[in-house]
């Protein structure tokens, strides 16, 4: 745990959050109205999950969030900001189990402990609008959701393989598998296959690819997406094993590189495949038995590192491919997945990498198709994968390979051995969770009607509150004959319940839209509210979520939009992504390395503004950065001076000469500081914003000490920076504002606007060169003419060393910026 040195703080700001809380809260000061005729903004920050307690990374996701949606607020937007709590996972399931704890118990308890740290925060949050995904209220939604889905055709159930440890004989959760093994017992992993329910995102895997309704997303984010849809266009083709005697006839395979088809010298199949089995000579099946046994305990990332070996086992039959007649060897291979393509992969070593590293392993044939510019025919040290000519391509020889992939492909389709097609990487939601704590599935399995859909009068299905939590982690409903036993809601005869519950990302992909009418109980949303304020405006939160929730949402988001439900293409027009918050060793903070920074701690003794303030300041919002304490401690000195320079008595200054050039420089500060201030806020940049304000609290120090400008330019100074202060640190800034006299709230205010004239410099900075080599800096009249520019340049003492004794050429004038001295 970070140790803490506080600095000591001339106000007391555990009295003044409280004060000024307990007034937003009492006032309404952040209720938000539906009716109000303001241009709405709708502000969302990623909802947490309960932990327990908000860490110091909650707070730099939240605090800067908070601080852009009331600049917002300020610039006559009616914001709404709401916060929830994303409360089913695995988590409180495993807190039943190790503290024996309901986890209904556990989560409304962190619920209620983060409510009270994020209110300590000065949040604009308006909590009436808070949503807790755990509640019938919310899950019931996700529920009728699904019946919606499946009416569509979009939910629908099928094999699929889990991670299941034998010894505990149930499905684990890829957080519950440590290097390969079970996290209760120690035991090996292995995989099966579960009927499970799945959301057909695959649907829209085009219009997912489709970013021309969000208005400002990261490109990386945007990149993250097509790579993870993976759309490839291709043609898928077959080789012939219908030599074999089976009940199928051939192997189809999706390639990109058609060009190089006569390059095949084997064919690999995952492990997974269908064809494995009976494609597996007598002699060759102990060898692939274990090798399957061995992928099936490995992940996926596992299986696809590309510092892992690539290794595989010969089935004993052959494909034939159809283009040449030859026949070429059949492989499994765990780098091959079925969840990719067709679960079948050609291997053509010479222009592929990964085939290339496979044949040489297993002393295939290295066969070059595509020749590079001046090939001399010699081995290839590598694959080659670039353009080229064909050769060893039959018929196709000599052709550029360009050409030859649109034409290997024409005649594929006309023999009737494959088509044009596009395949993509991108796989359907399995949204099916074998656990407790979370949305149960609607669904019955009825002997004599098969799967029912239950009606939607029936709904929310509940969870059984008398669940028994067992060390073995398997799910409590499987066990619950109450929980279980149903009615068929079409034959009234028994029926037995679904009993996985669902992916806890279904209860984000929607939650935006609940926010805006928590409390509506005729539907997941009021349609007509929900026109006032969907889409989100603006959505912050973490890069990690870029192909999971981002993604789903917006998914659910065009699902909806095709039933009818909503109006809008997409859920969120603008995203920005922050950082992440370092420990005070630069490395990412954990209780084993004891650099955790506990938020709490600092503010109960400098005030949530010194919290927020710090952690806007301390670098660019979007890259993160090391936790400081002696960074803190600057920032709360720079507080007290606030506190201290904003409480003068602008009369003190009604009986001191005015010096009128202090006036003007302290207005155009003033002016240049909004304008900074106003921008930087607009675009996230809050470290240089603060540092601004920090400026100009400085001139407001020097100034007052020299005691030379008016007291209504004073009163109008220290007026505006409360202003510009009020997101930052809306505690001080409300004291502040209500001790300078103003009326209540500083937070209904307009943000200061700036006048340009008297935001311009009065002087610039003039460039002198010779031969285009920087010899002087001058301060000069930001009106001054040409000729004395020149003439300035010319009687530079500095400028004089390099052209006394040389003739001079010409000089050139760069209006406002530089004077450039040419001499022979």
């Amino acid at each position: 745990m970070t140790t803490m040195r506080q600095v000591e703080l001339r106000y007391n700001p555990q009295e003044i959050d409280r004060k000024w809380q307990e007034r937003w809260e009492r006032d309404g000061t952040y209720r938000v109205r539906d009716d109000d005729p303001s241009p709405k903004w709708y502000e969302l920050t990623m909802y947490p999950y309960p932990s327990g307690d908000l860490h110091i990374g909650h707070w730099y996701a939240m605090a800067p969030a908070d601080c852009h949606a009331r600049f917002r607020r300020m610039q006559g937007y009616n914001v709404i900001h709401p916060m929830g709590f994303d409360a089913f996972g695995l988590p409180a399931e495993n807190a039943a189990i190790q503290r024996g704890i309901h986890p209904y118990t556990w989560t409304m308890g962190n619920i209620e402990n983060m409510r009270g740290q994020l209110r300590s925060m000065g949040t604009v949050y308006d909590w009436e609008r808070e949503i807790i995904c755990c509640v019938p209220e919310y899950y019931r939604w996700n529920q009728w959701f699904f019946l919606k889905l499946y009416e569509k055709g979009l939910a629908y159930r099928a094999n699929a393989p889990v991670v299941w440890c034998p010894s505990c004989q149930t499905v684990l959760a890829n957080e519950q598998v440590l290097n390969g093994r079970c996290e209760r017992c120690d035991t090996s992993i292995t995989r099966r296959d579960l009927e499970q329910w799945f959301l057909r995102i695959t649907d829209y895997a085009d219009q997912l690819l489709d970013f021309g309704g969000l208005v400002d997303w990261p490109e990386k984010i945007l990149t993250m997406q097509r790579n993870w849809i993976g759309r490839s266009v291709g043609v898928e083709i077959s080789f012939d094993i219908s030599q074999l005697g089976l009940d199928e006839s051939e192997i189809s395979t999706f390639t990109t590189r058609i060009d190089t088809i006569f390059g095949v010298t084997f064919m690999v199949l995952a492990p997974e495949h269908p064809l494995v089995e009976k494609l597996t000579t007598p002699e060759r099946s102990s060898e692939v038995a274990a090798y399957v046994e061995q992928a099936r305990r490995q992940t996926e990332i596992e299986r696809l590192s590309a510092e892992k070996e690539k290794t595989g086992v010969f089935l004993g039959s052959y494909a034939i491919n159809r283009l040449n007649g030859e026949q070429v060897p059949i492989f499994i291979a765990d780098y091959a997945l079925m969840g990719y393509g067709t679960g079948a992969v050609m291997g053509v070593p010479a222009h592929d990498q990964r085939d290339f590293e496979f044949a040489r392993k297993y002393g295939l044939p290295i066969r070059l198709v595509i020749a590079p510019s001046g090939w001399a025919g010699g081995d290839l040290e590598e694959a080659y994968l670039e353009e080229g000519s064909m050769v060893n391509s039959g018929q196709f020889d000599g052709l550029p390979s360009s050409q030859g992939k649109e034409a290997i492909a024409d005649f594929v389709e006309g023999q009737g051995w494959g088509r044009r097609s596009v395949s993509y990487r991108i796989r359907d939601w399995l949204i099916s969770r074998q656990r407790y704590w979370g949305t149960p599935i609607p669904i019955v399995y009825c002997e004599k009607c098969g799967t029912v859909p239950l009606p939607e009068d029936s709904l929310p299905v509940l969870l059984p509150e008398d669940a028994e939590f067992k060390p073995s982690g398997e799910s409590p409903l499987v066990l619950h004959q109450g929980f279980v036993s149903a009615a068929c809601p079409r034959c009234g005869g028994a029926a037995r319940r679904e009993t996985d519950t669902m992916d806890t990302f279904v209860d984000s992909s929607w939650y935006m839209e609940r926010f805006t009418s928590p409390k509506y109980d005729d539907g997941p949303f009021e349609p007509k509210v929900l026109k006032e304020w969907m889409p989100v405006d603006q959505y912050t939160g973490g890069a990690e979520h870029a192909v999971m929730h981002l993604l789903y949402a917006r998914f659910w988001t065009k699902a909806l939009r095709d039933m009818g439900l909503v109006d809008f293409d997409e859920p969120f027009l603008r995203l920005y992504n922050q950082g992440i918050i370092l420990g005070e060793d630069h490395e990412k903070m954990s209780k084993s390395r004891g650099n955790v920074v506990n938020p709490d701690e600092y503010v109960g003794s400098m005030g949530a503004d010194s919290v927020r303030c710090y952690l806007m300041f301390l670098g660019p919002w979007d890259q993160g950065g090391p936790w400081s304490t002696s960074g803190i401690n600057g920032v709360a000195r720079w507080l007290n001076r606030v506190w201290e320079v904003c409480q003068h008595d602008p009369s003190e200054l009604d009986d001191r000469p005015t010096d009128e050039q202090t006036v003007r420089d302290t207005r155009r500060d003033l002016h240049q500081t909004i304008k900074k201030c106003y921008n930087d806020l607009d675009r996230f940049k809050f470290n240089t914003a603060i540092a601004s304000l920090m400026e100009f609290s400085n001139r407001l120090n020097r100034v007052w000490s020299e005691g030379n400008v008016d007291s209504a330019t004073w009163r109008d100074c220290t007026e505006k920076f409360l202003l510009m202060l009020a997101p930052f640190a809306p505690h001080l800034a409300e004291e502040l504002w209500e001790r300078a006299g103003h009326p209540y709230s500083v937070h209904n205010r307009m943000f200061p606007q700036w006048d340009e004239e008297l935001a311009a410099e009065e002087v610039i900075t003039l460039v002198v060169q010779v031969n285009g080599r920087l010899r002087d800096k001058l301060q000069v009249p930001v009106d001054i003419a040409e000729e004395e520019a020149k003439r300035l340049a010319l009687a530079s003492a500095k400028v004089q060393t390099y052209i006394s004794d040389k003739q001079i050429a010409r000089t050139h004038y760069v209006p406002g910026r530089l004077v450039n001295v040419v001499v022979g």
